[in-house]
This record gives structure tokens, sequence and C-alpha cells, in this order.
């Protein structure tokens, strides 16, 4: 298991992050994706940790709570130390009926923080994430309940989830004019088959040092190796995927990834996940890559990945085949940007 800092930050995360959507039974919204009750819940967080994992991902809206006290109840339960255990959850979701039950203004993140402390068993979380993009609440309002947050001891760092590139960076140039707590990590949808992020966001995160951890990286399972796509073109295959169709991807362009990324599993003996996993993991912006399972085989399957060497030529195929669709501005900038890159002519040192 290898360790990043998160962005710019002294905190040091494994470079696979433990999901916990899969724990629960509570039925609602994630009922198709959990299932796993407090015992397995705690036997898959035993493996991860054992495994080098340090870094935990929870939030309040899976299965309404009971991730959070099955992730609190694991961590008891394992006898885990506090410290060396990195652990983030989020909030923004419906958690109600009333109108101030969901989003991200004052009131809903001060409550919320306070529930989720007490479901999870700890007088502090690592990371404290808003879940999503909320129309009603102004960023500064968000901003100074978060910093309220980080300054009375209920949580060290904050980070965003599902917000474009924009929106992230009026939030940190709000956080550095009010001199606020500013974001550490954005949590969003990334993976070989779906590089979307790779057009504003990912330049945005580099250039403000902001970490990135990975959601959903095999695509809700499209890019586990279950499925194949028939003579028509459609999807061929059970589990997850195949009742909950998410998250959005181009599926002619990740069929053909699929074909590739199988290519490589074969020849080295291993599984066309790890590929996926591993491309990810080669990615300088990423500092960690959420991974959840229902058995203790496919966490083991993930972690597994973390030893796969990808080859330059490995890397290329894969870059080639994942290509996104050449979009305005960018085709005009690379046509403009080597005019002036044939002006700079640093001095060599000698030697």
């Amino acid at each position: 298991m290898h360790y990043n800092r998160l962005g710019s930050t002294g905190l040091i995360v494994s470079e696979l992050c433990l999901g916990t959507m899969t724990f629960g039974t509570n039925p609602g919204r994630f009922g198709a994706i959990a299932g796993l009750d407090q015992d397995a819940s705690t036997a898959l967080v035993r493996q991860a940790f054992d495994a080098g994992i340090n870094f935990v991902d929870t939030a309040n809206v899976y299965t309404t709570g009971q991730s959070e006290e099955f992730t609190g109840g694991a961590i008891r339960a394992l006898g885990l130390k506090r410290s060396g255990l990195v652990l983030a959850t989020k909030a923004m979701g419906t958690m109600g009926e009333g109108a101030n039950d969901a989003g991200t203004s004052r009131k809903h993140l001060l409550d919320q923080i306070d529930a989720s402390l007490k479901r999870l068993g700890t007088d502090y979380v690592d990371l404290y994430q808003i879940h999503g993009w909320d129309r009603q609440t102004p960023i500064e309002e968000a901003l100074r309940a978060l910093d309220d947050i980080v300054r009375t001891g209920r949580a060290r760092y904050i980070g965003v989830s599902n917000w474009a590139a924009w929106q992230i960076v009026k939030a940190l140039g709000i956080s550095e004019r009010l001199g606020l707590e500013r974001f550490a990590s954005l949590q969003a949808y990334y993976t070989v088959a779906g590089r979307d992020l790779e057009r504003e966001i990912v330049p945005m995160l580099q250039s403000e040092g902001v970490g990135l951890m990975v959601w959903s990286p095999l695509a809700g399972g499209l890019l586990s190796g279950k499925y194949s796509r028939d003579a028509d073109g459609a999807k061929k295959g059970e589990g997850r995927r195949a009742v909950f169709d998410f998250p959005i991807v181009d599926e002619d362009r990740a069929w053909n990834v699929i074909d590739a990324m199988r290519a490589i599993a074969d020849a080295r003996g291993i599984t066309v996940a790890q590929v996926a996993l591993a491309w990810l993991l080669y990615q300088d912006v990423v500092s960690t890559v959420i991974v959840g399972a229902k058995r203790a085989d496919q966490l083991a399957d993930n972690i597994a990945a973390t030893t796969v060497e990808l080859s330059a030529a490995d890397l290329e195929t894969l870059n080639a085949v994942s290509a996104l669709p050449r979009e305005y501005p960018g085709w005009m900038m690379e046509m403009q940007g080597p005019y002036r890159d044939t002006k700079v002519t640093p001095r060599r040192v000698p030697g």
C-alpha cells in the first residue's frame, strides 16, 4: 500500500480508501447498493486495515445514517486507534421531511455534523465534506459554517464533492478573502472510461493544490470485467450495474476501453478491475481511490490493484482508447500554445 498527501495538506492517506456505501440494511435510495449487517461491515473494515488502508469514507445519507453507525461500530469492535485512522463523512443530502433537512445551510451543516459524530461514536472527523451543490445556499454561508466546525474541533479538514471547477475556485477565493478554512479535497467520479474531469477540474485541482478522492472507480461495476456487449452493443451481465445503471457513461467508448483492459489483464493474469484501478493510481492528480465491496474477495481483488505495474505501452494504449473528444476552447488552446512555447528559450545548465 502506498500513501499520498491529501492535496496540499500534511494529511497522509492510503492510496485506497474504504467506501462504506454497502454498509447498512435500511431500505431507501442506496438499498440496491447496501445490505451488509454490522458483522459483515466490521469484517471488511478489518480486512482493509490489515492491508494497510488507513482511510474510511462514509456519509450521513448512506442507509439513512446506518452506514455511519456501522462504521463507528466496526472501529470500536476492532479496537482501532483513532489517531491512526483517517475518517471522513459528508452532509448535504436529505435526512428528513422538513424544509431544512437537506442542503448546505448553516443550520443543516451544524445539525448534521453533531448527528454524524454521535452515530460514528467519535468526537471529530478528519474530513468533513459537502456532498453536492446546493443552489439555495450562498457559498459564503456554507464556508462560514464549515470553518466553525473546524475551529470547534469537530473536523480537522473540509472537502467538497460533485462541484464544478468554477464553483470550487470561487469557494477557494472566498475562503482566502475571509480567512476561512479552505477545501482540502474534491470527491468526484473519475475512471479510465469517464475522463470528463480532465477538461477543467483536473487542471484546477493541480493549480490550486486540492486533492482528488475518486468515487466509483469501476463505473458502478461496468469496468469490473463482469459485463460484455452483445451483438447489438447492449450490456450483458449481472450485478449492481444491471439494476442501478449509474454513473452515466459513454458506453461505446467504455466497451472499447474494456476490450483494451481485458487484453492487458489476460496477458498479465490479473483482472480487468485491477487494470482499471491501477490506471487511476498512475494519475498524479489522484490522492486516493475509494473502493467499496460486499464480499471479502471483491475487496481483496481491489487491494491487489496496488501491486499492478502498468507499462508505458499499457498506459499509452489505455489513454488512446479512452481519449475524450476534442472540445472548444481546448482545441484552440492546443493550436495557439506552441507559438508562445517556441519563444521560451531558458539557458541550459552546463554538464
